[in-house]
């Protein structure tokens, strides 16, 4: 039988760079969206 799975065990580094980098990029997102909004904003275009 397959060696039984040991909780916690994985190496999940990547998943861990995943995610940190999907933060990042919706972080500069949100950033770029609300400078655009308060752009339009300030010169009612």
């Amino acid at each position: 039988m397959a060696d039984e799975h040991k909780h916690g065990s994985m190496d999940i580094t990547q998943q861990e760079k995943t995610f940190a980098g999907f933060v990042q990029v919706t972080k500069w997102t949100v950033i770029v969206i609300i400078a655009v909004l308060v752009f339009l904003a300030i010169f009612r275009t």
